[in-house]
């Protein structure tokens, strides 16, 4: 398991290799494509985003190739970690600096496989049992939730905050919280045990990068306490 460098939260993950891997950071910003998607992510990083995933599942395989190196430029430029979600073939061909699975895609083993040891590997939990059947897989992180239903997992009831409190006391790699983060929310997961956070609508419904670079700043204020 990986161990936090300070009390903030933040995680470097060991590497046997001692080469240099990305950080995790506290607030994952998972974005679709928009118009102003490198204006919007360099935004949302001057206000305290410090992962950001590429996430559309509107995309094909050659539009995810073009808008992901826009994104990746971008969080390349600031030393932000840049991640696709679901294709761990698509991220070694973007060089990114890791990749999300979920329940459903490809297994943990086959993405460690394609992208080798250097990239991160996140993987989606929504109950104890797959949160502890994580536990020998070959990732850096999962996610938990979503603590609530959203727009971006149609179908998909929330898991309630019980689950983030399972969590902090039981999961065997970081975890990050999804599902409904905003600064209404963020104080009560930060008391049930969360350190790290998945946000999307809060920043992706600003109607401006500069409304979103305030929104990314107003919520890591409430994370860093």
């Amino acid at each position: 398991m990986a161990e936090p460098d300070d009390n903030s939260g933040t995680t470097r993950v060991p590497d046997p290799q001692q080469s240099a891997r990305p950080r995790l950071g506290r607030l994952y910003l998972c974005t679709p494509n928009r118009d102003d998607l490198a204006e919007f992510v360099a935004a949302v990083i001057e206000g305290g985003v410090d992962m950001v995933q590429l996430r559309d599942k509107d995309l094909d395989a050659r539009q995810v190739l073009e808008r992901g190196a826009v994104v990746r430029d971008v969080c390349r430029a600031a030393d932000v970690p840049f991640f696709i979600n679901d294709r761990p073939d698509l991220a070694l061909e973007l060089g990114a600096d890791g990749v999300h699975v979920g329940q459903r895609d490809a297994s943990a083993t086959l993405v460690r496989r394609v992208v080798g040891q250097h990239p991160l590997v996140g993987l989606s939990t929504h109950e104890p049992a797959q949160l502890m059947a994580s536990t020998n897989e070959p990732i850096d992180y999962v996610s938990t939730g979503p603590v609530v239903a959203t727009p971006n997992k149609p179908g998909r009831p929330g898991v309630g905050i019980d689950y983030i409190g399972h969590a902090a006391e039981h999961s065997p790699h970081p975890f990050y919280v999804t599902g409904g983060v905003s600064p209404a929310s963020v104080t009560a997961l930060l008391n049930a045990g969360a350190a790290r956070f998945v946000v999307v609508r809060w920043l992706t419904d600003a109607r401006t990068p500069t409304e979103a670079q305030q929104r990314a700043r107003e919520l890591r204020d409430m994370i860093d306490g």
